[in-house]
């Protein structure tokens, strides 16, 4: 058992759970805020970058704390997404230990609400839920929160940009004598506001290791591009990163769906997720992303909340993102945990200014990324073409006399003949296509 979360005041039931997790040294947030929350009686607010290890920091005082000789909810913790709530669901759970006699319940959105309902007419202590299904629930006088202890606001920062007027709606039913628990990775104005219009007069305000965490371990690099080539390049980074993970972010939904089909189209190993998708799908995705059956997945900053995934080895920023909080956000999707990882921003002549200003404002360095040559690009995509070729899957609705004839043209030709009439094609037909883009691109200036 680790005697250092026993330091911390975290009783032998959960060190075992910790144990049989393989967790034994907490993490700097989960060090200050422990303490103050099982042995303070204040409102909290916390300030730790993504992948710090925030779950537990409030998640592990507040199993120990709940009164298992009454039955009603003691709990609520508030995610912003499915995903998030998903996975904070599933870490209490595996901190729960049984003979703590702890009920914890998942209420969110996009699956039936019936089975929540009936899950919430048992004894539940902790309720992990999303605003949108949470408000619903109490509308429906399915879910008494009215007598609450504990109230926790999980990556508060998106959660008022996202979902100011449920959270609001929420705060509103919750009892005037709570204690609430604030989590956050920046501190922009509507979380200052949040702070002093729904908590507490008397507030402990506790930072982890700003300076460093949730950029250490982090390669900032930009590569600069032109609009035309913008997708060439990507796809000739993620060829050379074959095999690794990561995560594409985009700035709509609309364009996740747009790359995330041309990847398709070059075979790539990607899936996409936002928020328009539906729970069965976003889950089916999800899960092949953090099962690795997929390499790659393209998304949008609030759909990718909740994403905690090991051994992502690179993060890219296809479209630069509005706010340096959003950067923060996606960037600490890599290097979790200790881990090194890479943190790409694809972007073009006009926006190279705007890099100096996020350096400044996040205390990094970015460092320019070298962009491929015309050869190589050329190269990348011949490489791409023919990936597509053998991985396409044989027609076997083709009639077979048909074939026949076509394989009669061939049959005199080896393997290596073969290849090359088919190589040489390929290349005369896509200079032909560049020839024809140089023409219109000419007519354009004129």
């Amino acid at each position: 058992m680790s005697q250092q979360f026993s330091s911390l005041g975290i009783n032998t039931a959960l060190q075992s759970a910790l144990a049989d997790l393989e967790i034994t040294t907490p993490t700097d947030i989960q060090s200050k805020a422990i303490p103050v929350i099982l042995n303070n009686t204040d409102d909290v607010v916390a300030i730790a970058k993504t992948g710090t290890g925030k779950t537990a920091a409030f998640g592990l005082p507040l199993i120990q704390l709940i009164d298992v000789t009454k039955s009603n909810i003691q709990a609520v913790i508030l995610a912003p997404t499915r995903e998030l709530g998903q996975q904070i669901f599933k870490n209490l759970e595996a901190f729960n230990a049984t003979s703590l006699g702890v009920t914890i319940a998942g209420v969110f959105g996009g699956i039936p609400i019936k089975p929540q309902i009936e899950t919430l007419k048992n004894t539940t202590h902790i309720v992990v839920a999303t605003p949108g299904r949470l408000a619903d629930l109490i509308e429906r006088n399915a879910i008494n929160v009215k007598d609450i202890t504990y109230f926790v606001l999980d990556e508060a920062d998106e959660m008022v940009s996202a979902h100011k007027e449920g959270v609001d709606a929420i705060i509103k039913a919750l009892p005037k004598t709570r204690r609430t628990l604030l989590f956050t990775a920046t501190m922009p104005g509507t979380i200052k506001q949040l702070v002093q219009n729904s908590l507490a007069k008397k507030v402990v305000t506790i930072e982890a290791d700003m300076e460093t965490i949730g950029h250490q371990g982090i390669d900032h690099q930009y590569v600069v591009v032109e609009p035309i080539e913008k997708l060439n390049v990507l796809m000739h980074f993620l060829n050379t990163h074959e095999g690794q993970r990561g995560i594409i972010f985009c700035k709509t939904k609309a364009a996740v769906n747009k790359l995330a089909k041309n990847l398709a189209i070059n075979k790539f190993s990607s899936g996409a997720i936002h928020g328009s998708l539906s729970q069965g799908i976003r889950d089916r995705i999800m899960g092949q992303f953090r099962e690795g059956h997929i390499n790659i997945l393209v998304a949008t900053d609030l759909a990718a909340r909740g994403i905690d995934v090991k051994d992502l080895a690179f993060v890219v920023n296809y479209h630069l993102p509005d706010t340096y909080d959003a950067y923060v956000h996606r960037s600490g999707r890599t290097a979790r945990a200790g881990a090194n990882g890479l943190a790409l921003s694809v972007i073009q002549e006009d926006e190279v200014q705007e890099i100096p200003e996020f350096e400044d404002e996040l205390g990094i360095t970015f460092k320019q990324y070298q962009k491929a040559d015309a050869k190589s690009i050329e190269e990348n995509n011949g490489l791409l073409w023919a990936r597509k070729i053998f991985k396409t899957k044989p027609n076997k609705a083709i009639p077979e006399d048909f074939k026949a004839k076509v394989k009669t043209i061939f049959h005199h030709l080896t393997k290596e003949e073969l290849v090359d009439k088919i190589l040489s094609n390929y290349i005369a037909e896509n200079n032909t296509i560049v020839e024809k883009q140089e023409v219109v691109k000419k007519k354009k200036k004129k």
